[in-house]
């Protein structure tokens, strides 16, 4: 009963400590010491409104808190527009806890980076960060965050970020490296795992590396064993998690086709057909290749690419040749080491042809004279040339006149006639005004005749 008396008695000791609670307003006196803290006054005091001082350099821009965990703050600034003559030696950072008025300096000499990550900080206090620039002796005003910075760690989302290329089936070439960086965000560091179709890696084939932004993974030489659906987790405090699957698949060139054989030949074609390779190299078959030699020249030549079906028909053969056959498969590494050979030879045999003449009946073609393009009117000048043009047709082909005022044009120098392939032209050398009149073009063969005219008109210069 002695032992529940002693809480009395501490509660008897509490009144002594009562008055020494009393001086605890005291420094709840000191609680505006909390206000000039908050660094309103003391921490815009050096302002970068204020103009820095003569002769030095600028106070930084755009402070900004970059980044904040549970044990440092990351910073970043912009240089100040006024860096000197002979520019700057570096900046300092400072940080003066909430409640205190003691500013701190985190580096202990000026460096030129515009990024200072502020380390070894206790969760859960607030500070106030400011940044000045120095050289020499001389020191700008500091740029100051506006509001304290909670030193804790921010929860952020885990996320993966999945290359688009692996999105979709990623194929690799047996022997190759795969080497895979797979970024991530989260905080704080998220845990990261990896499966192969729901099981654990096996650490001979695969190799992981994970950092804080990325997870690198590592196989030395692909095999087809490798190949599979890669599950990778990101995970944080066993409650937030994302997920990334990528479905991996190592593939080699495939075997040749099995059982190609010779159909039928008949005329100038060849039917083939075959089966699909035993081994497709762990991929689909997307084609075969057939190529076909004369046993003349042994030379090989492509029939076909990239074919889909497992016959064909190879026609435009020489007669009186030999043909062998071959085929290969296809899939996405390639074509196959080897080809599947035909089994004997296609022989294109002549064969007996019949020559039948067809009866003939012959066209009569006669046609009188036509104009299909009548003589125009023309004007010109004295002493340029000029040229009348028409177009007859007419079988057979109609002998053509020409005329001048109803008279018939004789061979004479100052006219050049020609008609070529029913084209007629009449050229007229340095005309007069005594040239100018009627001219008529006359076609005539034993069916008929047909005529045009034209009228030409001779001007002077001016």
């Amino acid at each position: 009963m002695s032992e529940p008396t002693a809480p009395p008695e501490a509660s008897q000791a509490a009144p002594p400590e009562a008055p020494a609670a009393e001086p605890a307003p005291e420094p709840v006196k000191t609680e505006p010491a909390p206000e000039p803290t908050p660094a309103a006054p003391a921490v815009p005091e050096p302002a970068p409104k204020k103009k820095p001082k003569e002769g030095g350099p600028g106070a930084p821009v755009n402070l900004k808190v970059d980044d904040v965990n549970d044990n440092s703050v990351t910073l970043t600034w912009d240089a100040p527009e006024n860096v000197g003559p002979t520019g700057l030696d570096g900046y300092v950072v400072e940080y003066c806890k909430d409640g205190t008025t003691n500013w701190v300096a985190a580096n202990n000499k000026p460096f030129l980076s515009t990024r200072y990550v502020i380390r070894d900080l206790t969760s859960g206090d607030k500070l106030y960060i400011r940044v000045t620039s120095a050289k020499g002796d001389a020191i700008s005003d500091p740029a100051t965050l506006e509001q304290p910075v909670l030193v804790r760690e921010i929860l952020e989302q885990p996320k993966i970020r999945l290359p688009r290329h692996l999105r979709q089936l990623y194929l690799k070439i047996v022997g190759e490296v795969v080497n895979l960086v797979i970024p991530f965000l989260g905080k704080p560091k998220p845990q990261v795992t990896w499966t192969k179709d729901g099981q654990p890696l096996d650490p001979k084939r695969v190799i992981i590396r994970n950092s804080d932004r990325d997870s690198i993974f590592f196989i030395r030489q692909a095999q087809r064993i490798d190949s599979g659906k890669y599950e990778m987790t990101v995970k944080i405090l066993d409650e937030l998690e994302d997920k990334a699957i990528i479905h991996l698949q190592v593939v080699e060139k495939p075997g040749p086709p099995e059982n190609l054989r010779l159909l039928d030949v008949w005329g100038f074609n060849v039917a083939l057909e075959w089966n699909p390779p035993k081994d497709n190299g762990n991929a689909d078959i997307t084609g075969y290749t057939v190529q076909k030699a004369d046993m003349k020249t042994k030379q090989w030549f492509t029939v076909l690419e990239h074919y889909n079906r497992t016959n064909c028909t190879v026609s435009d053969l020489i007669i009186g040749n030999s043909y062998n056959f071959r085929v290969f498969s296809e899939n996405p590494c390639g074509l196959s080491e080897k080809p599947a050979v035909a089994k004997g030879v296609a022989h294109i045999k002549k064969s007996v042809i019949v020559c039948k003449l067809a009866t003939f009946n012959s066209r009569d073609f006669s046609e009188p004279p036509k104009f299909t393009q009548p003589l125009t009117d023309r004007t010109t000048t004295r002493g340029y040339n000029t040229q009348l043009v028409c177009c007859v047709r007419g079988f057979p082909k109609p002998k053509v006149i020409w005329m001048k005022n109803k008279m018939e044009i004789g061979e004479s120098p100052k006219y050049v006639a020609i008609a070529n392939q029913g084209v007629c032209s009449l050229e007229i050398r340095k005309p007069s005004p005594f040239d100018g009149g009627v001219y008529t073009c006359r076609a005539v063969n034993p069916f008929g005749e047909a005529s045009v005219e034209c009228k030409l008109d001779v001007k002077m210069p001016e």
